[in-house]
């Protein structure tokens, strides 16, 4: 299980999604530097204890815009991946911190977490369960992430690829502009994928989709 230390991080991992946030296909133009703030998220527990799996989920103050940028946290290089930034980390040292869509190990996390078999956990505090994300499976039955790969990174969100067993080929979409859907917080049952809530900037918790299967359900 995964263990959020109470130290810090330099840069800060707000300000390493505010430079790396302007340059990406999804983001909103408002003519001004992003003012991020904290609006929700929570993570999964990698089971080898190697690779931090965060899902945050900010918005931009400037253009009233909510972003989620999924993350990993690794003590090492990941070829292949792409690079958010670097940052000192308080007791762990220097970290590489990745865009999650293209880290295999959050891929095969998230897929667990919808099929209901990987429990989402509190962003802020270890061992703690967050009932508030739930998912809702794509197919009966256990599911295994063989493989991904990104095949747009779009305004919409970046879709992914993911070779599954035993259900074959699924396309995995990973929405990077959060919409509330207007169910309520605790939630209902609804297309395959996985939900979550967050806050406006006025306070109101509301709920939607962070990822999904485009054409199902």
């Amino acid at each position: 299980m995964a263990t959020i230390y109470e130290t810090t991080m330099s840069p800060s991992k707000r300000e390493l999604v505010t430079a790396w946030l302007p340059a990406q296909p999804w983001y909103r133009e408002t003519g001004h530097e992003p003012e991020l703030i904290k609006a929700g998220g929570f993570r999964l527990d990698d089971p080898e204890g190697e690779v931090g799996i965060e899902f945050m989920i900010v918005t931009d103050r400037s253009g009233a815009t909510t972003y989620h940028t999924p993350m990993t946290y690794r003590g090492r290089a990941l070829p292949g991946g792409v690079l958010i930034g670097t940052s000192e980390h308080g007791v762990l040292g220097l970290r590489w911190i990745y865009d999650g869509a293209r880290d295999p190990v959050m891929v095969a996390r998230l897929l667990a977490a919808i099929q209901g078999e990987a429990e989402p956990q509190s962003q802020n505090q270890s061992g703690t369960p967050d009932p508030t994300v739930t998912g809702q499976p794509v197919t009966e039955g256990p599911l295994a992430a063989i493989g991904s790969v990104v095949v747009a990174d779009a305004p919409a969100g970046t879709d992914l690829q993911v070779e599954t067993a035993p259900a074959g080929q699924l396309i995995l979409r990973i929405n990077r502009i959060l919409q509330p859907d207007g169910r309520a917080p605790a939630g209902e049952p609804g297309p395959p994928g996985l939900s979550a809530t967050w806050r406006l900037p006025d306070g109101t918790q509301v709920r939607g989709l962070v990822a999904t299967f485009p054409g199902k359900g």
